[in-house]
């Protein structure tokens, strides 16, 4: 259950969280026409901090221009928003959820005439798989449920519609006993998790599956492969084999929730020493010192959010 906070941003206002509501006949509802994105603040010395809050917002603006959606607001309005927010709540650390959704007007599957509302809301939320799992990892699946096929619904999208295969993938898993499942790719290639990117490592070297594998441009996904290179870890996009995350010396996901964590066992093959590996620890310890201001920001990732003026 969502702890709720006291302000939803709505078409440009401050709004009661209670008063976030929608109509029941709306687009969204019945055909799951929406976009959304997924961010976290976290407390810093400084104060709260947003990560890579530009780049979320572009993708947002992205995946809506995908599905022919007309968004009144622009990237940068919409981290300004998400800043607003924040610190309307005054919350030191926590989730960011905008999102898009085609709302009441015409019902059908052509939902251009009806209007698109934008919504931010903010909570508080702790480590997705577990604060645990960060050191200890997970156990997961290979899905028997495909990720979404090239040219069927858009994977470089993080649309709603697209979270139906997600969600056939991660009750799978929890029905059989994982904590996650890793869906293949239409060929038969290793794709993502219901919500993460993965890595697989490999004698020193990370290699995680290529965009044309049905996967998301994360945003996570995209700060690993840098700080990779700033470590001197080799690491590369392409095809990764489903029997190559069996003989991994390590594997690990990526995602705003999940952050960087391991995988200590695939389909009940323990992977490496069936705990986080040296790789995966190296990555999460410059990840958490930049997002939690213990080290510099040098690509400029973290937008603080100023202080509430008090009245």
């Amino acid at each position: 259950m969502l702890k709720p906070t006291e302000k939803i941003w709505r078409n440009g206002e401050l709004i009661r969280w209670q008063d976030a509501t929608i109509h029941v006949l709306s687009h969204v509802v019945s055909y799951g026409s929406s976009v959304f994105e997924g961010i976290r603040c976290y407390e810093t010395k400084s104060g709260p901090a947003i990560f890579r809050l530009p780049e979320h917002m572009r993708r947002m603006v992205d995946s809506a221009r995908i599905y022919r959606m007309e968004i009144a607001y622009t990237a940068q309005q919409l981290s300004e928003a998400a800043v607003e927010l924040v610190r309307a709540n005054g919350l030191n650390s926590c989730y960011i959820r905008p999102i898009a959704l085609r709302g009441y007007g015409d019902m059908g599957v052509f939902g251009g005439k009806n209007p698109v509302d934008v919504y931010l809301a903010c909570w508080e939320w702790g480590k997705y798989l577990g604060e645990e799992a960060l050191a200890q990892g997970v156990d997961v699946c290979v899905s028997s449920w495909n990720r979404i096929a090239p040219n069927t619904l858009p994977a470089l999208s993080k649309a709603g519609a697209n979270y139906m295969n997600s969600q056939l993938i991660k009750m799978e898993a929890l029905a059989n006993g994982y904590s996650e499942g890793i869906a293949l790719d239409s060929n038969g290639y290793v794709s993502e998790g219901s919500g993460e990117n993965i890595f697989v490592v490999r004698d020193g070297k990370i290699i995680t599956p290529p965009l044309g594998a049905s996967v998301l441009p994360g945003i996570t996904r995209d700060t690993i492969l840098k700080l990779a290179h700033d470590l001197n870890i080799p690491v590369s996009e392409g095809i990764v084999p489903r029997e190559l995350l069996y003989i991994a010396d390590e594997v690990f996901f990526s995602g705003t929730a999940a952050e960087i964590t391991p995988i200590r066992s695939i389909d009940r093959y323990t992977i490496g020493k069936g705990r986080r590996g040296p790789v995966a620890e190296a990555l999460q310890k410059e990840f958490f010192a930049i997002v939690e201001g213990r080290a510099e920001d040098r690509y400029g990732w973290l937008t603080p959010v100023p202080a509430a003026q008090l009245v």
